[in-house]
């Protein structure tokens, strides 16, 4: 007869996504291509709403459309600045970018801004959201 095991599940409760992704060594190219995707949603958000196909936004560029097609691949993180605020300038949009504390970061999901308030005594007295 065959000894059967239970597997107790695995507590995550004090570890963080991203400091699996650190211990795995793989940060801070997730977080490039986490980037490069939101940028690439973006564009194509904006050229949908203007009604702009490829052929026409690679034209507005100056570029060809495979050229474009790289800017738009979520996965291709070896576009420049200058190409980004390009499309951007061309869709009526600018680019802002900001850089913050690294632990700035982490306070940002909900969880970790009750934490934080729990720790310090204080009581939430607006929703998550609006204290971040």
């Amino acid at each position: 007869m065959k000894k059967t095991t239970i597997k107790k599940p695995f507590d995550h409760s004090g570890s963080s996504f991203d400091s699996f992704l650190e211990e795995e060594g793989i940060r801070e190219e997730a977080e490039t291509v986490a980037i490069k995707r939101v940028l690439a949603w973006q564009l194509e958000q904006a050229m949908r709403q203007q009604r702009k196909t490829k052929r026409a936004m690679a034209k507005d560029l100056h570029t060809s459309r495979s050229q474009l097609n790289r800017l738009l691949d979520p996965q291709n993180i070896s576009v420049s600045l200058e190409t980004i605020t390009r499309a951007a300038r061309v869709l009526g949009k600018r680019v802002t970018i900001r850089i913050t504390d690294a632990r700035e970061r982490s306070m940002r999901h909900p969880r970790a801004v009750r934490r934080a308030r729990a720790l310090q005594g204080v009581r939430a007295t607006r929703p998550v959201t609006d204290a971040v």
